[in-house]
């Protein structure tokens, strides 16, 4: 069962690759650059999605975006790269991708997207052969004009369980015009490097944005972690925990409110790459009790909207669009941008039932994050910010 829980979610999983923006950028600026891309896409889907729990992989949207960038040109190229805020360089360095993907030691990180167009589409070799190296990229000929068609319906709804999947339709089947669906995803399953004991784990209250109190599963151990207390510009406090997984490339950042009078929207409002960066080098070794909710999440949105918002809107036009570098064919234009995205949070990362036993806290002097009301949550690699 996946038990889904009044709490905003964001999952900021960061990719990496050899990029340039008129001159060549350094790694650092990359960095920040994928970062504010990140919280830009996360603040629209955000507004876009009235819902209460959102996973999303602004990594695995930069991906195809990224890979668009191949076959655009003139203003589709330009919109484009003003909304990742940097353009692509011709040569892939898969490797940093290999990197970001590395499912060792437990963790498993399945990131990518699939390019799904018209079998009468005469593709470009140059586009075929880089979509085919282009991280973990799949490029996929299926007749998107047959209402009847199923292919992409089925690839979309596999394994997402959430109730949005099955009202998804594709809204161009029949058309005439030449298409392209992307379809964006991201699944991510990893160990903690210290486990949740199943035997702390119990039914805890939980506070919802609108004030009901629930019973959840919830998590429990006690660990030295990186922590810290900050403050934003309009004075509300909030709490950084940084749990990290296993082998330390991958760690957890939670953003909790210290007050639960204090809407998590304030203190989302004032993130930028800067604050995460602040936040990343500031924290602590602090001994802590940790209370997280055991989750498990799976989302899936149409992102013409959010791209269109981003200044992303020459693509989704079939009367603009200019994606000549994928096809000298005219008509090629994106007709449906589609992301899911999965991730789930137990004891030791795998799913597991419950237990009853009950915490009773004696270390009074031990520090507490208690994530019992809504917190913003960022999967970060270290390497890659």
């Amino acid at each position: 069962l996946i038990f889904m829980l009044p709490i905003l979610f964001s999952a900021f999983i960061l990719s990496a690759c050899c990029l340039t923006k008129g001159n060549c950028i350094s790694y650092d600026e990359l960095k920040e650059l994928k970062t504010e891309f990140a919280i830009s896409l996360y603040r629209h889907i955000s507004e876009a999605e009235n819902r209460t729990n959102l996973v999303v992989s602004p990594a695995s949207v930069a991906v195809s975006l990224e890979l668009l960038q191949f076959g655009a040109q003139g203003n589709t190229f330009t919109e484009l790269q003003d909304a990742l805020g940097y353009s692509i360089h011709g040569n892939v360095l898969e490797k940093i991708f290999i990197v970001l993907t590395d499912s060792s030691q437990g963790t498993v990180v399945q990131l990518g997207c699939s390019f799904f167009v018209d079998p009468g589409v005469q593709l470009s070799p140059d586009f075929a052969e880089r979509a085919a190296r282009w991280a973990n990229s799949s490029l996929l000929q299926t007749n998107l004009t047959n209402p009847n068609t199923t292919h992409v319906q089925e690839w979309i709804t596999t394994d997402l369980a959430d109730g949005d999947v099955h009202g998804m339709t594709l809204e161009s089947a029949g058309s005439s015009l030449s298409q392209v669906t992307l379809v964006s995803s991201l699944y991510f399953r990893s160990m903690w490097q210290k486990k949740f004991s199943l035997m702390d784990s119990q039914m805890l209250p939980f506070t919802t944005p609108e004030g009901s109190i629930l019973k959840v599963p919830t998590m429990h151990h006690t660990a030295e972690v990186n922590y810290g207390q900050f403050q934003t510009a309009a004075l509300e406090d909030f709490s950084v925990v940084e749990l990290p997984y296993l082998g330390e490339k991958l760690s957890m950042l939670l953003v909790l409110p210290s007050h639960k009078r204090t809407p998590l929207s304030q203190i989302e409002s004032h993130l930028s790459a800067k604050t995460i960066t602040l936040w990343a080098s500031s924290l602590k070794r602090t001994k802590m009790d940790i209370f997280l909710p055991r989750f498990s999440i799976q989302s899936l949105f149409d992102l013409k909207t959010v791209l269109s918002a981003l200044g992303i809107r020459d693509a989704f036009d079939p009367n603009t669009a200019n994606f000549k570098g994928i096809s000298e064919q005219g008509s090629l234009y994106i007709s449906e941008a589609i992301h899911k995205a999965e991730i789930e949070v137990t004891e030791d990362g795998t799913m597991a039932s419950g237990a009853t036993a009950m915490v009773l806290l004696k270390r009074s002097r031990t520090p507490i994050f208690k994530a019992d009301r809504p917190f913003t949550f960022f999967l970060r690699q270290a390497n890659t910010g």
